[in-house]
């Protein structure tokens, strides 16, 4: 695990201990810290009897304390924690913010930090990818993979330092105060969250924070498709000059995509043009992430290719939890005149618990739409804002839906779960909605899918 010096002797209590919380409190114990636990659950607080103390710090004494660790899932905005803290004058923080602390201490290494609402994971996984790929040591942390405190420190090797790439929410964002990242990268910003936060611009700012962190040399890169990602853009370019800003430029590699299978769509091509800013900034050079980005297999849940039978794919989009991130998956397959005559070809799996109300960015891709699937409880409003524009065969069920689409479906056709909206009003999160969706698939078809694209499975993505 990742350790400091810094830590020791310091009081911290650590609130939650799911698997960053319980890392980071590993982290400071090892570290020498005297560290106070919490947890709701009886099982995750029994693991540090005996090397920690274990009190509510809603309910205990917090003076003298150097900070309070808390998961980036506590919604600062409302949880009593907050008050509790201002109460005592001790700073609230989270895993990403003792990293940030902890770096002094370590090899020579780089880190580079992703945010955005939509396509962060994908570009986290293909710069880490592209990387491995070119022999760099390198780790997928933050919002995605193993907590950044609980591996070992990277050491360098021949073909360069480590670098840690780091996928982060605002909510990480807003628990961090000093990650100076050598690369930074904004994607977009739409609406997502406002839950959490004062409307729209307090959002986008809570993001813009990553930039604000960042020494004059290191660089910006932004994406150019909405205003306040180039707003951004601009400020960056005034405050530190055009040369340590880049926006992500799409056009110059539209016409390589086709040579890449799991980064179909337009936002893929973003994805993809970020992670080429990324690494060029590193030192990869074209010949090394030119061939990566054709082995690379995406990501579970993100435009994961099941397979085909009988000519129909399967697409798991499941990551897609509001209309803007289903929106590109709509986009990915428009009609082909050598398919049908260029009729549509998705049958769209929609709905479960709504982020916003209406379809947003979907609405534009609607005509490459076969038929809509509606299902869980925003599905009759789906069935209401669709009807008329495609076909519409109200499901309520996944399953269902699937095995509607299926009876329809002619070969080169695309059965797509993009549903829009978060998973919670049926599964524990999105990934069993992708989970349930891959199994009944692998039932309605007997399980004799063709091999689709490889994905990255297995990684913990915290935020929805």
């Amino acid at each position: 695990m990742i350790t400091s010096a810094v830590f020791a002797g310091r009081s911290y209590a650590v609130l939650g201990l799911a698997r960053s919380g319980a890392a980071a409190a590993e982290s400071l114990i090892a570290s020498g810290a005297k560290v106070t636990v919490w947890d709701r659950q009886d099982e995750p607080r029994e693991a540090f009897t005996g090397r920690a103390q274990v009190a509510d710090p809603l309910t205990c004494d917090l003076t003298g304390f150097d900070a309070i660790v808390v998961s980036p899932g506590v919604p600062l905005n409302s949880h009593p924690i907050a008050d509790r803290a201002r109460q005592f004058g001790v700073p609230i923080i989270g895993d990403i913010e003792l990293f940030a602390q902890a770096r002094a201490e370590l090899p020579p290494h780089q880190v580079v930090g992703i945010t955005g609402t939509n396509g962060k994971s994908t570009t986290t996984g293909l710069v880490t990818h592209i990387l491995r790929e070119a022999g760099r040591p390198v780790r997928m942390g933050g919002n995605i993979g193993l907590p950044i405190l609980a591996a070992d420190p990277l050491e360098p090797n021949k073909s360069g330092v480590g670098v840690y790439v780091m996928e982060l929410s605002s909510y990480q964002i807003d628990l961090t105060r000093s990650l100076a990242c050598e690369v930074a990268a904004l994607l977009n910003i739409s609406p997502d969250h406002l839950d959490r936060y004062d409307g729209l611009e307090a959002y986008a700012f809570a993001k813009s924070r990553l930039f604000a962190m960042q020494g004059s040399g290191q660089l910006a890169i932004f994406g150019t498709g909405d205003p306040l990602t180039r707003a951004f853009r601009d400020a960056a370019q005034d405050r530190r000059g055009a040369d340590r800003v880049r926006s992500i430029d799409t056009a110059r590699y539209s016409e390589r995509q086709h040579l890449w299978p799991s980064l179909q769509g337009p936002h893929n091509l973003e994805n993809a043009a970020a992670a080429i800013a990324i690494v060029t900034e590193l030192g990869v050079q074209e010949v090394e992430w030119a061939p990566a980005l054709v082995s690379f297999g995406g990501l579970a849940h993100r435009m994961e290719r099941l397979g085909e039978y009988r000519g129909i794919l399967f697409v798991n989009d499941s990551k897609a939890t509001n209309p803007a991130s289903a929106a590109p998956a709509l986009a990915a397959f428009p009609p082909d005149e050598a398919i049908h005559g260029g009729t549509p070809r998705i049958h769209w799996i929609v709905g479960g618990l709504p982020k916003e109300d209406g379809l947003g960015e979907c609405a534009q891709y609607l005509a490459n739409v076969a038929c809509a699937y509606t299902v869980g409880e925003s599905g009759p409003r789906f069935a209401e804002l669709l009807q008329g524009s495609v076909p519409v065969e109200p499901s309520e069920m996944i399953c269902e839906a699937t095995r509607r689409a299926l009876g329809s479906a002619r070969a080169g056709d695309v059965i797509l779960l993009s549903p829009a909206c978060a998973s919670f009003d049926q599964f524990r999160d999105y990934e069993k909605r992708g989970d349930h969706f891959r199994t009944v698939v692998e039932v309605l078809t007997g399980n004799k899918l063709e091999a689709g694209s490889a994905s990255i499975s297995g990684l913990e993505v915290r935020n929805q």
